[in-house]
């Protein structure tokens, strides 16, 4: 062997010996590793060239060499040293991984695929679109409509999750109210004394009570989901329901009414249905001043609606008055000019 197989032996050795089993490396076997695996590289640098030229891939050097690397982290993993030596297995990866980025890039060239008139079109090839547009296969297998669809399945999912669980708790809820009735319910002697002669015992939440009395309990309180889960979230209608569970139609609506009350008290009590408490919640509306009533008479009060002085004239001054200059009248603000019959004019100034 050369110097160059045997020092790439070498480091394929340091690789996988410092690689566990489990993948969980220590940070020394890290720095081993990537020490072995850049001089791996450095080792086979000149065959990486040699298969890009060959392979037509110099305009895209950068990502032939990386699909390089990739080939020698595969033939690391895939390395048998009982079957060859690491150079042929590196030799075919690095073949395989230039060939698929030559496909990805171009149309296939192989003889093989003249012969049956096939062509291998990579999916960044771009197509035409119904407008004539160039676009990739990417743009035209894209969904616009999946986001939206995915939110609203998502926002479903979590909407029937929240209802489910409140409406767990509203039953827990009855269950605990029924229990606590009919423990509170008079027993005959008979069980009061037989209860008495069992002596201690662990009590549990049912202790005492009939089990055809839960029984029952349970039956109800199935019923009664049903009931407000199909009217309250479901908007079923009182004749359906009243058809398929046998209650009447006012009794469902005082299922359904005493329901929502519950509900809404649990959802405002338990921090988990906060949001769901708040939603329909009105929001608090500020009290707007009242607006100041605006008057349509004058303001007696402004000094522009004080009249100065008034004097009476003769018509006959009337003329000389308006040719006086300003400086020998204080104010002119109106002159009033009554009929002719009137005898005397006012000018309020």
């Amino acid at each position: 062997m050369s110097k160059i197989t045997i020092a790439l032996e070498a480091a394929v050795a340091t690789v996988i010996e410092n690689t566990p089993a489990d993948g969980n490396r220590t940070n020394r076997q890290r720095v081993y590793v990537d020490r072995a695996f850049a001089h791996i590289l450095k080792l086979i640098a000149p065959r990486i060239r040699h298969f890009i030229r060959q392979y037509g891939l110099v305009a895209h050097w950068d990502d032939a060499e990386q699909c390089c690397a990739i080939a020698v982290h595969r033939a690391i993993e895939a390395y048998d040293p009982a079957k060859a030596q690491f150079t042929t297995f590196v030799n075919w990866q690095i073949r395989g991984e230039l060939q698929s980025l030559r496909f990805r890039l171009m149309t296939d060239q192989r003889p093989s695929a003249k012969k049956v008139e096939a062509t291998t079109v990579s999916l960044n090839a771009l197509s035409v679109g119904v407008d004539g547009e160039e676009m990739s296969p990417e743009t035209l297998i894209a969904d616009e409509d999946a986001l939206a669809r995915t939110e609203a399945a998502a926002s479903d999912y979590l909407s029937e999750g929240a209802i489910a669980s409140l409406v767990d708790a509203y039953v827990d809820h009855l269950r605990k109210v029924g229990i606590e009735a009919l423990r509170r319910r008079p027993r005959p002697k008979r069980e009061e004394a037989a209860l008495r002669r069992e002596g201690p015992r662990l009590r549990t939440a049912t202790y005492g009570i009939d089990p055809a009395e839960l029984e029952k309990l349970e039956a109800k309180l199935a019923r009664d989901r049903d009931i407000v889960v199909r009217r309250v979230f479901q908007a079923s209608t009182l004749d359906d329901l009243s058809l398929e569970t046998g209650v009447t139609k006012e009794r469902v609506r005082q299922i359904t009414k005493r329901a929502a009350k519950t509900l809404a008290e649990i959802a405002a009590a338990d921090p988990r249905f906060a949001v769901m408490a708040e939603y329909d919640r009105p929001a608090t509306k500020r009290r707007q001043p009242a607006p100041a009533t605006t008057s349509l008479l004058p303001d007696a009060d402004q000094p522009h609606n004080l009249l100065a002085s008034v004097r009476a004239i003769q018509p006959a001054e009337l003329s000389i008055v308006l040719a006086a200059p300003v400086e020998s009248v204080e104010r002119v603000e109106a002159v009033l000019v009554a009929q002719a019959a009137t005898p005397l004019r006012a000018v309020l100034h």
